[in-house]
């Protein structure tokens, strides 16, 4: 059976998305695969780009865009009564989806995949949940509830491989997106910047709570950059829903003839930047596949820090560095995370070009190990496993 008669009119998908990165990865993936099956109908939790693809958002993403543990436990209530309601509505003897597709939000999703995996729904996890870096005792839950995981990183395909998992290594779509080389002049001039004075782009996160653990620390490392600097630029670039906020933030700072805030536009400055001051997450990635120089730094409350570093099991949290096997850049974490070790560390790299030429090299060779054909790869497994289950 050919997977154009498996998604026949009436039938649908159910996919769940967590936070703006997820909404991303979906995206894209959702645009490749109704090139080729226009007909689809995709419903679950979606942001905007998903909803752009035509895809019914029964929940907005950022209701699942919780992260620490004390923050989930205060939004456990509504969290819990989404995935409940999702659980009735797609065991639906009547209407069952055709697969299901969890899209990271693991603590959300594998829950969710196990409860429809009882009913004979086929589940998939895009983005393999972090077991290499924490929680490895959640291998168990994904081999009862997932039939397969597409992998953005290679060694993770090996490592579920070897737990006895069907996984497939489909590489990371921003590794597609973001270009091998970027123009930083051109950047710089898109911006209205001087290409003579060197640029450092301060991003706080995409939450509220790392903005609240993360802005201040920031803008005063940045007043401390300038009396090294004078003629140094900065940029923000930041989400619209946050702008009013940190613009508040920098004028308090007086800091708003020195800071320049972006609505979005986050690629634009990292191609623009010299040096990134960055929130550990999902935009170090982006920051290193844009060969920059980065700090990353991290701050979350006090309890979700003392539960969080009990179960690390590796020596990095930042992406760049887990990927690379190295400390290609460093990380200030929590009552590391201070405004004179951030700021030591970044007139440091702006000073030093022989550390930049190696932190260039070790990304540019990240780069290309990232570069797969991401969307066929997941197509192809996508289509392969529906056949064979309709066969059987």
């Amino acid at each position: 059976m050919s997977s154009e008669a498996l998604f026949a009119d009436d039938s649908f998908m159910a996919m769940v998305a967590g936070e703006a990165s997820g909404d991303l990865l979906a995206s894209g993936f959702l645009s490749h695969l109704k090139s080729s099956h226009p007909q689809l109908s995709v419903e679950g939790v979606a942001g905007p780009r998903m909803t752009a693809q035509g895809m019914l958002a029964l929940y907005p993403s950022d209701r699942l865009a919780v992260r620490g543990y004390w923050e989930v436990l205060r939004h456990y209530r509504g969290i819990v009564n989404i995935r409940a309601d999702l659980i009735r509505r797609w065991q639906d003897a009547h209407r069952k989806p055709t697969c299901f597709i969890g899209v990271d939000a693991p603590d959300f999703n594998l829950e969710l995949a196990l409860a429809l995996k009882s009913k004979g729904i086929p589940t998939f996890q895009y983005v393999c949940p972090a077991i290499w870096a924490w929680r490895a005792e959640r291998i168990h839950l994904m081999k009862q509830a997932l039939d397969h995981v597409w992998c953005l990183f290679p060694f993770e395909e090996r490592l579920l491989n070897d737990q006895g998992m069907k996984a497939t290594y489909v590489g990371h779509p921003l590794a597609h997106w973001i270009p091998p080389a970027v123009d930083r002049d051109a950047a710089v001039q898109a911006l209205g910047l001087s290409a003579s004075q060197p640029v450092v782009a301060l991003m706080p996160g995409s939450r509220k709570a790392e903005i609240d653990g993360l802005l201040d620390r920031f803008l005063k490392t940045a007043q401390q950059l300038l009396k090294h600097h004078p003629g140094l630029q900065l940029v923000l670039p930041a989400l619209p829903v946050f702008v009013q906020r940190i613009t508040q933030s920098i004028e308090l700072a007086g800091l708003d003839k020195h800071i320049l805030v972006l609505k979005g536009r986050s690629h634009e400055a990292l191609a623009a930047a010299d040096l990134v001051l960055v929130a550990s997450g999902t935009a170090t990635l982006e920051a290193a596949l844009f060969k920059k120089p980065m700090v990353i730094a991290y701050h979350m409350p006090w309890l979700t820090w003392q539960i969080t570093r009990r179960k690390k099991q590796l020596p990095w949290v930042g992406l760049p560095n887990i990927l690379c096997q190295e400390w290609v850049v460093p990380e200030l974490l929590q009552d590391d995370c201070s405004v004179e070790a951030l700021t030591r560390e970044s007139l440091r790299l702006l000073s030093d070009p022989q550390a930049v030429a190696h932190i260039v090299q070790r990304f540019s060779s990240l780069h290309e190990l990232l570069r797969r054909p991401t969307h066929e790869l997941m197509v192809q497994t996508l289509s392969s496993h529906l056949n064979h289950a309709a066969a059987v």
